[in-house]
C-alpha cells in the first residue's frame, strides 16, 4: 500500500492514524502507518513531553506525527478567564438543571475535570509545538487549516512536513496557498469536525484542486476496500481516526462507552455543536439532542461552548451516566464491532485492500481483453 508520500515519510502503508492515545499512536507506527498524537487534550507541556518521550521509545524506530488545533491567525493576550467570562448564566443554568435531571453527581472535591480542553489557546498549542519539536515528529496537522505562517516555516525549517485538513475545495486550494505540503480532505462522515461534504465527492475534488500536493482521504473509511476507492480517486493515503477507539491498546477509560460503540449502527451518530461549538459528529445522546433541541437556549460558538460543557462532560464520562454518555465518532462506527488489537486492524485492514485490487484488476482485465 505504498504511494509518494509513503515512501517519502518511510512507511509501509500510506496509513495516517489520528488518536489521543499514545499507545495507539505508536502501535499504527509499528504495524507499518503513520501514528498522529492528537495534542489538543495536553494543557501541561511536561504532560505532552512524557507521552512523546514514550512514543519514541515505543514505535521502533518508525515515524510519527502530532495533531494540534491553532487558528491560522495568531490570537495572543486572551486569557482562559477572559474567555470564561463570556459565557451567559442562561447557558449555565441549562447544563445544571440537564445534569440534575439525569442525576448526575458533582465530582469529588478536588476532582479535577479531565475533559477541558484548552490546545486552542494560542499560548497553549504553541507550548506544544516547542515540545514537538525537541522531538524527531516527522509530520505536524492542524485540525485548523494550515498553523500560522512563522509555524509553517518553523516546521519546514526544522523538515517536519506540514498538513491541514480540509472540508471543501476553496478551503484546500488556501491551505496550499498557505504553504502547507499534506491536505486531508476530510468528508462529512467523519468524526469530530467536519464540513457538509462527503468523501467520495470532496476527496476528487481536492485532489483536483490542490495537485501536486498530496491529499489524503478521510471520513468513512474502516476497510481495505475503502482505502483503496481513496486512493482510486486520487489520495495518496488515508486519515483514520475512529477506527481506533475500540482497540485494546486505546484508553477510553470506560467500559460502558466502548459497549456503546461497539453496538452502534452507522446510523447512530449525529453532526452536533453540543461538544465544541462547531459542528462534530458524535454518538447521539440525550447529550446532542437537548442541544439540538429549539426549545433550549442553543449553542454557544467556539471555544465558549467547549469550556461551557467541560466538567459536565467529565462529571457524564467519571459516572458513566449512559443516557449522556457519548464521544466523537465516526459514521464508520457501523463497522466497529469487537475490540481488536492495532495490529489485527491492520492486517484486517491490507486484506481488504488487497481483495478491492484484485477485484478491480479481474475486471480491467476482462474489459481490455
Amino acid at each position: 500500500m505504498e504511494t509518494e508520500l509513503s515512501r517519502q515519510l518511510g512507511i509501509e502503508h500510506a496509513i495516517f492514524g489520528f488518536t489521543p492515545f499514545p499507545a495507539v499512536a505508536a502501535a499504527i507506527s509499528r504495524a507499518g502507518g503513520f501514528g498522529v498524537l492528537g495534542a489538543v487534550r495536553y494543557t501541561a507541556p511536561d504532560d505532552l513531553r512524557r507521552d512523546l518521550g514514550w512514543m519514541q521509545e515505543h514505535t521502533g524506530g518508525m515515524p510519527y506525527g502530532l495533531d494540534v488545533v491553532m487558528p491560522a491567525k495568531k490570537v495572543e493576550g486572551v486569557s482562559e478567564a477572559d474567555v470564561e467570562a463570556m459565557i451567559p448564566e442562561t447557558h449555565r443554568r441549562f447544563v445544571t438543571d440537564t445534569l440534575a435531571r439525569h442525576g448526575v453527581p458533582e465530582l469529588a472535591e478536588g476532582e479535577a475535570s479531565g475533559w477541558r480542553i484548552t490546545g486552542w489557546m494560542e499560548q497553549v498549542a504553541r507550548s506544544q509545538l516547542d515540545v514537538a519539536f525537541d522531538h524527531p515528529v516527522k509530520l505536524l496537522a492542524n485540525a485548523l487549516g494550515p498553523p500560522p505562517a512563522d509555524v509553517v516555516a518553523r516546521a519546514h525549517d526544522r523538515g517536519v512536513l506540514v498538513a491541514a485538513l480540509a472540508g471543501s475545495a476553496a478551503h484546500a486550494r488556501r491551505h496550499a496557498e498557505a504553504g502547507i505540503d499534506v491536505v486531508v480532505a476530510q468528508g462529512y462522515e467523519a468524526g469530530g469536525h467536519t464540513g457538509e461534504i462527503a468523501s467520495m465527492v470532496l476527496t476528487p475534488e481536492v485532489v483536483e484542486a490542490v495537485g501536486p500536493l498530496p491529499v489524503l482521504a478521510a471520513g468513512g473509511i474502516g476497510s481495505g476496500e475503502q482505502i483503496a476507492a481513496g486512493l482510486a480517486l486520487g489520495a495518496q493515503g488515508v486519515w483514520l481516526g475512529s477506527l481506533w477507539l475500540t482497540t485494546t491498546e486505546a484508553g477510553l477509560g470506560s467500559r460502558a462507552l466502548t459497549a456503546k460503540l461497539l453496538a452502534a449502527g452507522s446510523g447512530d451518530t449525529v453532526r452536533s455543536r453540543a461538544l465544541t461549538g462547531k459542528p462534530a459528529r458524535q454518538l447521539r445522546t440525550a447529550w446532542t439532542d437537548v442541544w439540538d433541541d429549539p426549545a433550549g437556549p442553543g449553542t454557544l460558538p467556539m471555544p465558549l461552548q467547549g469550556l461551557l460543557v467541560a466538567e459536565a462532560v467529565s462529571r457524564i464520562q467519571r459516572y458513566e451516566v449512559g443516557p449522556l454518555l457519548g464521544t466523537p465518532v465516526g459514521q464508520i462506527v457501523g463497522r466497529m464491532n469487537s475490540e481488536r488489537s492495532v495490529r489485527e486492524v491492520f492486517d484486517d485492514l491490507t486484506r481488504g485492500f488487497e481483495r478491492a485490487v484484485d477485484r478491480i484488476n479481474r475486471i480491467a482485465g476482462r474489459s481490455t481483453s
